[in-house]
């Protein structure tokens, strides 16, 4: 009997170890000990849209139980054949999974999945591989319009609390915004931003000023500044430095970053920010690839997965009630009743649209491919992940376009 007793105590003992090695805390280990995954990078952690994909992919691989080893870290690689480079140092070190997380990435991405068919090639903001179908090359993206749309709603009820207050009249609610190109992704961003301040200001303009470049702080402070010298009283920005904030700050005008909280450097100014959250997507493609389960060719989530997220409001700049009026927002978003692009809320040159096509299916020429308005509104990321609104609304004047 004591041998029986005791023999059950050393399974017990064996079963608890196992079961603290493949679980620690909140961790949970997914991928096998020769499991590795790389990611490139544009920048780095300088650069917020870097950062907020650097802290994505250090929260995901945590969360999964990946050590150290298992994990490389690509930083600082150009939109070139440096990009295809490092995919394929990548592949070479045994990655299973490598992922690029900018736009001019993909061709040399793509590449390097041809070269490579064993190994998963993973990128972001990309238009090609629903066309391209390689088997181990995948696009992703989130529905971040959605995001910005309630990023808007904070903008507009800021302007309204300076109306009411005699701070400004109805007609000089005009905000700015520091564009980094004329890409679709860029316009998508600022007239879903510029439709949520309207949704609760009905008399907001917005001009745009772009910078030709996704990350450089003299620009788009610079831009900033000429915003504000057209007498622009609210800011926001699809740039990746604290050159706008900065701007923001120093004038004592309101702003609304993106990809993260500008409050510590912005305590007086910043309101709130809009980002896409990209752990959901790394804990997918990994789970994926360990259970040998189909990683799709075009990746599209929002607030239901986690995907697109708000900072906490700062209510020592934003009007009051902005918390909640996000909240209400966002419920009527993920419910159906309210369309960021609804064709109702907007017009083309004087004229609301009921029929457009658009470039989906990305090709040299560019060429509009795809009928992207039906049942009264455009739908932006549901025929390819990367955003493909481009049209310019009434209300928003563009002050260069060459970039």
């Amino acid at each position: 009997m004591k041998k029986l007793v005791t023999l059950l105590l050393v399974v017990a003992m064996m079963v608890s170890s196992v079961a603290m090695l493949t679980s620690c805390g909140n961790k949970t280990e997914t991928a096998g000990a020769d499991f590795k995954i790389g990611f490139i990078f544009l920048h780095d952690e300088n650069s917020t849209y870097d950062k907020n994909f650097l802290d994505a992919a250090k929260e995901a691989t945590a969360e999964l139980g990946l050590k150290e080893e298992q994990v490389i870290f690509k930083t600082n690689v150009p939109e070139g054949n440096e990009c295809y480079e490092a995919a394929a140092d990548l592949a070479d070190q045994g990655c299973n999974i490598v992922f690029a997380n900018s736009f001019g990435h993909e061709p040399y991405m793509l590449k390097a999945a041809k070269e490579f068919p064993d190994v998963e090639f993973c990128h972001a903001t990309g238009t090609t591989a629903h066309t391209e179908k390689v088997s181990n090359f995948h696009n992703a993206f989130a529905s971040i319009y959605e995001g910005r749309y309630l990023a808007g709603i904070a903008a507009g009820m800021k302007l309204n609390e300076m109306i009411e207050s005699g701070k400004i009249t109805a007609d000089q609610a005009k905000m700015g915004y520091v564009g980094a190109y004329t890409y679709a992704e860029v316009i998508s961003g600022y007239t879903s931003f510029y439709l949520g301040a309207k949704s609760v200001c009905p008399s907001v303009t917005m001009e745009v000023q772009f910078t030709g470049s996704w990350y450089d702080e003299a620009l788009e402070k610079e831009a900033a500044t000429k915003l504000l010298s057209n007498n622009c009283v609210l800011i926001s920005q699809h740039a990746d430095s604290m050159g706008a904030p900065t701007a923001c700050e120093n004038a004592g005008v309101p702003n609304v970053s993106y990809n993260g909280s500008t409050a510590a450097a912005c305590p007086n100014t910043f309101i709130v920010s809009s980002r896409i959250d990209w752990a959901p997507y790394f804990k997918f493609i990994i789970e994926a690839v360990e259970k040998g389960t189909e990683i799709p060719y075009d990746w599209c989530e929002s607030f239901e997965a986690g995907s697109v997220k708000l900072t906490e409001v700062n209510e020592k700049a934003a009007a009051a009630g902005t918390a909640e009026a996000i909240e209400a927002a966002k419920a009527k978003l993920i419910s159906g009743e309210t369309k960021v692009f609804d064709t109702a809320n907007f017009t083309v040159d004087g004229k609301t649209l009921e029929s457009y096509k658009a470039d989906v299916d990305t090709d040299a020429n560019y060429e509009a491919d795809t009928e992207v308005i039906a049942d009264g509104y455009f739908h932006e990321s549901e025929y390819r992940s990367a955003p493909y609104f481009d049209l310019k609304i009434d209300g928003i004047t563009l002050l260069n376009s060459m970039f």
